[in-house]
């Protein structure tokens, strides 16, 4: 990787608690009970007052966008991280090989690969890629499509570019499951330039080490957990039940018995093994085999059971830092239970869902930017990107830290503010009335609150 660029969105689509609160109110149909679900959902959801919205919903057009608003939506993202990444890295549109964006509800024609080679006049050869429907671990997809075809083009230049489109997918019913989206997901998204140029070698940031893609599709619990679908009343949105974090640590758990013989030291299996022959009450002509399909990865059914009675794998035997998808306060923690994190290690995903909520595939880049803003990122040391999304999916990578890193990208101008000391969102003070028992027996009129 020689360069990553996170989007800035302007200043006047900033989403603070005046601005959300009106958009939730234009909703008419919305009763006294799901604003009190909305309220709870808000306040615990790890979202600050500092992240920002399309103006189609801030302008009241969510019912209706157009295309050309689904359009100023996405351009303004890709053109603004692509432009930025280009003049980073002095590497010209005419030298890309390789393009892949990944929007998973917006796939016009011509596609969004085609409006960027366009813009940029980009040559005529350029392998170009358009990924639609691969939801929140879509980026790390296009970087492993990158890789697979760095295998066949050698001294190429490879641009992933991952965004989402929300002004046009906003939720305008009642549905609880479905509400959930709008509470969680922002504007934003990234740009990033990869290589296997041996010339452009000593620039790179990161080396990517190792790739897993988990597909847990089959199951059909999973498989509905996070969907794009209409409700009763014909209102579209995206449907979050609540099997999400039990889909999301299965597909993970998955994952991760491919991964783990990859990326942590053979001591680390060795101890497990002997952990898993404690726990499991193994007889011993079955030793041989399962340490064998261990170090393979190839044990799952005994795994999943030795890793919940045992002590479990040691991670960070083998990884420095933990880039978690920022899809949730539920995600982190789950994640970080899993991992037997430290605040620490979660401390870079809560921030990023805190300053810019869940920017679908483009979180991940948000939180390496805290990272590297931090100045946590050492040369030698492992990154594990974990990112999970629709599907059910579970993509997870591992990045080699080239040389030290110090850039504040996208977090210059709030960083020194980071961690605050309070993340309570401001909902709770100033709406927490709503939860008045007496307001079960009172008809209010919400369209003549002065906000």
């Amino acid at each position: 990787m020689l360069a990553y660029e996170c989007f800035m969105p302007p200043e006047d689509t900033k989403l603070n608690t005046d601005s959300a609160t009106k958009i939730v109110l234009r909703n008419r149909k919305l009763r006294l009970e799901e604003l009190r679900f909305l309220l709870k959902t808000i306040v615990s959801s790890g979202i600050g007052e500092n992240t920002y919205c399309p103006r189609t919903i801030l302008e009241g057009r969510e019912e209706c966008p157009s295309l050309k608003d689904m359009y100023e939506e996405i351009d303004e993202i890709m053109f603004d991280t692509l432009d930025n990444l280009f003049k980073k890295t002095g590497i010209s549109p005419s030298e890309i090989d390789i393009l892949v964006v990944n929007v998973s509800l917006f796939s016009p024609a011509p596609s969004l690969t085609a409006r960027i080679i366009n813009r940029y006049k980009m040559r005529e050869n350029v392998k170009a890629f358009n990924l639609a429907g691969m939801g929140c671990s879509a980026s790390v997809v296009a970087i492993d499509v990158v890789q697979q075809l760095f295998k066949i083009h050698k001294n190429s230049v490879g641009i992933v570019v991952s965004t989402e489109d929300l002004g046009a997918h906003w939720y305008c019913g009642t549905d609880r499951t479905m509400m959930l989206s709008n509470c969680l997901f922002r504007s934003g998204g990234c740009s990033v330039m990869l290589t296997n140029k041996l010339s452009l070698k000593d620039r790179a940031i990161l080396k990517l080490k190792h790739m897993e893609r988990t597909q847990y599709g089959a199951d059909d619990e999973a498989y509905n957990c996070c969907i794009h679908v209409e409700d009763d009343q014909g209102y579209l949105g995206h449907r979050l039940t609540k099997s999400l974090v039990k889909s999301a640590a299965q597909a993970l758990t998955m994952n991760l018995q491919v991964m783990a013989p990859k990326i942590l030291p053979v001591w680390e299996m060795v101890r497990f093994f002997l952990v898993s022959v404690r726990y499991s009450g193994m007889k011993k002509r079955e030793m041989l085999p399962f340490f064998i399909g261990l170090i393979l990865g190839k044990n799952k059914t005994k795994l999943t059971k030795v890793n919940l009675l045992g002590g479990g794998l040691n991670f960070k035997t083998g990884i420095e830092h933990f880039c978690v998808h920022p899809g949730g306060r539920a995600v982190i923690d789950g994640v970080g239970k899993g991992f037997r994190l430290t605040e620490y290690d979660l401390e870079p995903a809560r921030m990023a869902l805190h300053r810019w909520g869940n920017t679908s595939s483009g979180g991940l880049w948000y939180v390496l930017g805290y990272m590297e803003a931090k100045k946590r990122l050492k040369k030698g040391d492992r990154i594990l990107m974990i990112s999970l999304g629709a599907g059910f999916k579970c993509n997870n990578c591992v990045w080699e830290v080239m040389r030290d890193l110090s850039d504040t990208n996208v977090w210059k101008d709030c960083i020194e503010s980071y961690p605050p000391e309070n993340t309570s969102n401001p909902f709770k003070n100033k709406y927490d009335w709503i939860n008045d028992e007496y307001l079960s027996f009172v008809r209010l009129d919400f369209s003549r609150m002065v906000l």
